[in-house]
């Protein structure tokens, strides 16, 4: 068997909440980071998405694979902390200057924070349900089938969430590329 036939075989498999974190807490992390929470609420989020799939019994395998489920349940842990902290969660620049701090260029360094920067805030314009979905489908490579079961809601709800969520992405992507071309022209050039 291949290492993808492997990695199918082993998402229907039952698994308890130790199993998935060990299997799967960088993409929760990093899930939870695209959602927009803060870096520095991220591992008890975590934590806190591992305990709710530990009171559900862990994962039993059905429609959704077990990235999706935790997917859902990490949705709402962050929903529940964005009502507790009584803000919005809204794009961080953390994620962008971690990945910017491992580049080796000075100029490159700066230009991966200004596009990582840029999508984050792009994300940030959407709503968290949209977002969901987007990063699942778009960024994590889930199938629909999978993220509409984990969501529950029918696949029809998760294409019409993509389809709104790409096009607010790139509307948003393209509004803060506008506003770094006019923040970089030169002063003598204002009012032209």
């Amino acid at each position: 068997m291949n290492g993808a036939g492997r990695q199918r075989a082993l998402e229907r498999v039952p698994l308890d909440a130790r199993a998935l974190f060990l299997a799967h807490a960088p993409f929760v992390a990093s899930f939870l980071l695209r959602l927009g929470a803060p870096s520095s609420e991220i591992d008890d989020l975590v934590q806190e998405v591992f305990l709710v799939a530990h009171r559900r019994g862990g994962y039993v395998p059905g429609a959704a694979q077990p990235r999706t489920w935790l997917a859902a349940i990490a949705l709402r842990v962050a929903r529940a902390a964005r009502r507790a902290r009584g803000r919005s969660l809204e794009g961080t620049d953390e994620l962008a200057l971690e990945a910017a701090a491992g580049a080796h260029d000075p100029a490159r360094a700066v230009e991966l924070r200004q596009s990582l920067v840029r999508v984050q805030r792009a994300l940030g314009a959407l709503d968290l349900d949209h977002r969901a979905a987007f990063v699942l489908y778009e960024l994590d490579g889930e199938p629909c089938e999978s993220i509409a079961a984990s969501l529950g809601v029918p696949i029809g709800t998760i294409y019409s969430r993509l389809h709104h969520a790409r096009r607010r992405f790139l509307d948003a992507y393209r509004a803060l590329g506008d506003e770094a071309d006019a923040a970089m022209q030169p002063r003598y050039m204002e009012g032209r």
